[in-house]
């Protein structure tokens, strides 16, 4: 099979009726393609023939371009082989000053809104790091059945049916709606169907969509501090007030959101595995934190993102399925089970936002894609899903007693007690002793110059450095790749 690259479809701007000739015009095209990088050096050009039927030119026309492009250094040829973008081009196109801007106009380009401006930058390396020991969010991928996932995707998409290629519901594929609500219903104690269930993309997604249906601009919220840092952006972006509430050993203290914000229209919360603390709020806290939400006529956002891996007895009833004033909205996940790179989470909420979310939904895109649903769909309809689960627990287990193991080895004295009885990491604070040499971004630096990878306490706090620990993943990594790592990270922070 012949090789094609992106260059075959290059776009080239034609006049038939210009006064340049049409040679000169795809010269042009070309030789400004390749000066703005469009074209790539060594990027191989289409066929003479090619470039002419899509150009609706003749064949001499496009040779003649192409001779030119060639006698400039612009392109090369060898031995008849195909036309490639010159590896190095002309000294004198380097060196080229740019064009003088037009008289009397100032270069001024034109602002970004307020919101962009509000929002700040965004962290690219924090998407493009090594999955490292101690990574927070790493799943254990090599245990994931690829074998048995390339079947189910490749049994649907063999005769997909007509209808899907279309397009699709907003909400989502049904079959993965019934079957997220059954799983819900029998492991998590909610009280859901599947026309409560909208698949979105992430747990991001729908906690944009959430709050922008049930907040306006000025409306304060409580989120949790320490807390998940996506909260607060998501709040950001609409204009909403996050009000900060300090988080026990019970989880949020609804006490001291009464005392900050009594007025608060919502508070989002990860009850069932705190993140990053670890901490599972109380059945008696969430029995109260449902009470306030009933009295100020207030809602609740429930992010419950990894309550699957617990190894200390049984998870306690989502808040979702405690309610019973339909003010609960559920955050669900499945990238944490399968891989991060699957993008499929979920929202279950009351019947009478299912609507209002839906049309704001579709100010983003029409429907989520349907790629990858049906493969899902059948993925947990056939049990692969809940067995696919009961082994992760086994493992994360193992490597929970592991992280316990190495921290004490390496570690101990350097940080503070922390509990490890669920999800997919730790969060150790620094003892007065490591303290007293360096804080916890110190800490982090010292740990990646040793290729340790972590994340700090101080980072998910709010105002930052209220609090100093480090984050440290294990889900990921081999027992022998923890002990490793520890003792990396024990030289890293001894003087």
């Amino acid at each position: 099979m012949p090789r094609r690259s992106v260059e075959s479809l290059i776009a080239l701007d034609i006049d038939q009726s210009a006064a340049d000739p049409l040679h000169r015009q795809v010269y042009a095209g070309i030789r400004d393609a390749i000066l703005s990088g469009r074209l790539a050096p060594g990027g191989l050009l289409p066929s003479t023939r090619t470039l002419a039927r899509d150009l609706a030119l003749s064949r001499n026309t496009v040779m003649t371009a192409y001779e030119l492009l060639a006698s400039e250094g612009y392109t090369e040829s060898r031995g008849g082989s195909a036309t490639r973008v010159s590896s190095v081009l002309p000294d004198d196109l380097l060196n080229a000053e740019p064009l003088p801007e037009s008289a009397g106009h100032e270069s001024k380009l034109p602002p970004i809104s307020d919101l962009a401006e509000r929002m700040g930058p965004m962290d690219r390396e924090r998407f493009n790091r090594q999955p490292l020991p101690f990574l927070p969010g790493v799943p254990d991928l090599d245990s994931f059945p690829f074998k048995l996932w390339a079947r189910l995707i490749a049994r649907f998409w063999r005769h997909p049916p007509a209808e899907l290629l279309i397009g699709g519901d907003p909400a989502g594929y049904l079959p993965l709606r019934r079957a997220i609500a059954d799983y819900l219903k029998a492991v998590r104690a909610l009280d859901c169907d599947a026309g409560q269930v909208i698949i979105t993309t992430g747990a991001q997604q729908a906690l944009a969509l959430a709050v922008r249906a049930i907040l306006n601009p000025g409306d304060e919220i409580w989120v949790e501090n320490p807390g998940y840092p996506g909260f607060r952006q998501a709040l950001s972006s609409i204009g909403a007030r996050p009000v900060s509430v300090a988080v026990d050993d019970e989880g949020l203290s609804v006490d001291d959101g009464r005392r900050t914000a009594p007025d608060a229209r919502a508070a989002i919360v990860t009850p069932s595995h705190h993140y990053p603390l670890g901490i599972t709020m109380s059945l008696s806290r969430r029995l109260t934190l449902l009470d306030w939400a009933g009295e100020n006529n207030a809602w609740i956002i429930e992010d419950d993102y990894d309550s699957e891996f617990r190894y200390g007895g049984r998870p306690l009833s989502a808040l979702q399925g405690l309610d019973r004033g339909e003010r609960v909205v559920y955050v669900g996940t499945l990238s944490k089970i399968t891989m991060p790179a699957l993008r499929i989470g979920y929202l279950v909420v009351p019947p009478r936002l299912v609507d209002p979310i839906l049309t704001l939904r579709r100010s983003i895109d029409d429907f989520p894609s349907i790629a990858l649903q049906p493969a899902l769909a059948a993925f947990i309809e056939e049990g692969h899903f809940a067995g696919h689960v009961r082994r992760m627990r086994q493992t994360y287990a193992e490597r929970r007693d592991a992280m316990n193991v190495a921290l004490e080895r390496h570690l101990g004295g350097l940080f503070k007690d922390a509990p490890l009885d669920a999800g997919l990491h730790v969060c150790v604070r620094l003892s007065d002793r490591l303290l007293a040499r360096m804080d916890d971004r110190t800490a982090q630096q010292r740990a990646t110059e040793q290729g340790v990878a972590c994340s700090t306490l101080s980072a998910f706090c709010y105002p930052p450095a209220a609090d100093q620990g480090l984050v440290l993943g294990y889900a990921g990594y081999t027992p022998g790749a923890i002990n490793h790592a520890a003792a990396k990270l024990a030289a890293a922070l001894d003087d």
